[in-house]
C-alpha cells in the first residue's frame, strides 16, 4: 500500500504507456521471427518422426526376411536329416548297426551345420540391422552422440530384437 502512495498517477500512466509501446515494438519486430522459428522447429520434428517411422518399417521388413531365411534353413535341415535316414535304411542287413551309427553321425553333422549357418545368418542380419539403425539414427538426430552412447543404443536395440525372435 505504501508503495502505491509513493507513485503518482502520471508515473503509473507513463509506465503503462511504455509497457504497451514495448509490446507493440516486440510484436512488430520480433514476433514474426519467433513464430517462424517455432514453425521451422515443428517441421523439423515432424520430419524426424517420419524418418523414425520409416526406419521402423525397414526394420520390420528385415525382420520378416530374417524369419523367411530361418524357415528356409530349417527346411534344408529337415531335408538333410531325411536324406541321412534314407541312406541308413538302404544299407544291407549285415551293415545295419554300422549304417545306423553313420546315419546318426550324419544327422548330428547336419544339425551342427544348420546351427552354424543359422548363427552365421543371425550375425549377418544383426550387423545389417546395426548399420541400418546407425544410419537411421544419424539422419533422424543429425547430431552425433558419443561412440559409447551409440554403442549402448544399438546393443539395446539388438537385445530387444533377439528377445522378440527367440522362441
Amino acid at each position: 500500500m505504501e508503495i502505491l502512495k509513493m507513485l503518482s498517477a502520471s508515473e503509473i500512466f507513463a509506465q503503462a504507456v511504455s509497457f504497451i509501446l514495448l509490446l507493440v515494438l516486440l510484436r512488430i519486430f520480433f514476433w514474426r521471427k519467433f513464430l517462424a522459428l517455432l514453425d521451422q522447429r515443428a517441421a523439423r520434428i515432424s520430419g524426424e518422426l517420419k524418418a523414425i517411422e520409416d526406419a521402423k518399417l525397414e526394420v520390420a521388413q528385415i525382420k520378416s526376411e530374417y524369419k523367411d531365411k530361418v524357415s528356409e534353413i530349417e527346411g534344408f535341415a529337415q531335408k538333410k536329416i531325411k536324406e541321412a535316414v534314407e541312406e541308413g535304411r538302404k544299407m544291407n542287413e549285415e551293415m545295419r548297426k554300422k549304417a545306423h551309427e553313420q546315419a546318426q553321425d550324419i544327422i548330428e553333422n547336419a544339425q551342427k551345420s544348420v546351427k552354424y549357418e543359422l548363427s552365421k545368418v543371425r550375425q549377418e542380419l544383426k550387423d545389417e540391422i546395426v548399420d541400418i539403425s546407425l544410419k537411421a539414427a544419424e539422419t533422424v538426430i543429425r547430431e552425433k552422440l558419443t561412440e559409447e552412447g551409440d554403442r549402448k543404443i544399438v546393443e539395446e536395440f539388438i537385445q530387444e530384437i533377439e528377445k522378440q525372435n527367440d522362441p
